[in-house]
């Protein structure tokens, strides 16, 4: 599935990947990893919720001044930093309810309601929302900020759908692979906006990765597949790895010269 907005710059200018099938294969398999890997680091290894966020949050915001101090679109930098932000996009979800007691519900709402701020903010100060646009500094914080609201997001509305709404972790799955592809559908059948359906998709692209993870990792007496999250994290991490180091040969751009 592609879903970008009509080009109006060159390709080049833009520190962001294009969406392409590609762009979206990779993107679902790092929402997968931020869910099993947040599980892996906090319970498994016993790092806990606060010690797991404070580790992956400090890796994260190393990550993002490389990406923000980068003068041009390099694969492996940014989806680092995607991978991260799934990751700690989980743990502030997961804390929020497991440690504060706040519903799934009441997260889905707060997100939602960050996120769309944010989209006005941005909206008003920059006047475009496209991804095809993100070649200035303002504009990069601003489309990262987003990213971080929609993984948060995605992980409070598919825990409170697969499991405070008791549909299981395979019916999740197939309720939000079924949006995505209405989303498809209304962006190539029926022409709406490409930068809204974009957004739609990469916001639902996160709770189908969560529920396609924890199907895979869960056991069966939770209704999952029982490859438990270290086979899972390591099985996408390998791909997430050969899909990105093939983009990094294919997909170089020049430096982006403008004023910082």
């Amino acid at each position: 599935m592609t879903i970008s907005a009509t080009r109006s710059y060159p390709d080049w200018l833009n520190k962001v990947p294009q969406a392409t099938l590609l762009f979206w294969i990779i993107k679902m398999m790092s929402t997968t990893v931020g869910e099993t890997a947040a599980d892996y680091l906090a319970v498994d290894l016993h790092f806990g919720l606060i010690g797991t966020s404070a580790v992956t949050g400090f890796l994260l915001a190393c990550a993002l001044l490389f990406q923000l101090r980068a003068n041009r679109y390099v694969p492996a930098l940014y989806w680092i930093c995607v991978v991260l932000v799934s990751i700690f996009g989980t743990l502030i979800t997961d804390t929020l309810s497991d440690l504060l007691g706040v519903p799934l519900a009441v997260s889905t709402a707060a997100f939602s309601i960050a996120m769309i701020a944010t989209f006005a903010v941005w909206y008003v100060r920059e006047k475009t929302l496209s991804i095809d646009a993100i070649d200035s500094p303002g504009r990069e914080r601003f489309y990262w900020a987003v990213i971080l609201f929609t993984f948060a997001l995605g992980t409070a509305a598919g825990d409170w759908v697969a499991e405070g709404l008791n549909l299981g972790y395979a019916n999740s799955a197939l309720l939000f692979g079924s949006l995505i592809a209405l989303v498809a559908v209304a962006r190539y059948a029926f022409k709406v906006n490409a930068t809204a359906c974009f957004w739609l998709a990469y916001v639902l692209t996160r709770p189908f990765g969560a529920s396609c993870g924890d199907l895979l990792s869960q056991p069966a007496t939770s209704g999952g597949l029982g490859f438990g999250t270290i086979m899972t994290s390591l099985l996408f991490l390998a791909v997430i790895v050969s899909l990105v180091s093939y983009l990094s040969f294919t997909q170089k751009r020049p430096a982006l010269q403008r004023a910082l």
